[in-house]
């Protein structure tokens, strides 16, 4: 089943902020470890998007985030080792490897320049500020002459 969406006005920039990788549910969209991925969040305003990745037990150094043209990945690997005591022998042990990789490709009204990232509180927030030209433009009247 396909996503449709609707729209009574011209396609909207927003609309094709989620054209490309987000919902590209292909291999490349999930983790090396056959984990699930992260849960994704996107919000806009008038001034900026915001990716709210769900990242609970990783630190901010183990987040990687690249910007390549417009395309933006964001992904993160961790290897957990747990330490044994010497003399102990293990009939079965599973080793715990998280990782994963998630890409969305930017509109062009995006600035590029001035996209930040904070992790807290198991929450990575990735800020991509509009460009100033694709910002609404107050209404304003305009006198005849």
């Amino acid at each position: 089943m396909s996503i449709v969406r609707f729209s009574n006005q011209l396609p909207r920039l927003f609309d094709r902020f989620f054209e490309g990788d987000l919902y590209d549910w292909s291999n490349r969209n999930f983790s090396n470890t056959n984990t699930t991925l992260p849960s994704v969040n996107i919000k806009e305003n008038a001034e900026a998007f915001m990716v709210e990745v769900a990242a609970p037990g990783f630190t901010k150094d183990e987040f990687k985030i690249e910007l390549n043209n417009d395309l933006l990945t964001i992904s993160s690997e961790k290897k957990v080792e747990n330490k044994t005591k010497e003399g102990e022998n293990f009939t079965r042990r599973e080793f715990s490897y998280k990782s994963f990789c998630r890409s969305i490709t930017l509109p062009h009204i995006v600035n590029n320049e001035k996209i930040e990232a904070k992790y807290d509180n198991g929450i990575l927030r990735v800020s991509i500020p509009k460009k100033e030209e694709a910002k609404p433009k107050p209404a304003r009247q305009i006198e005849i002459s």
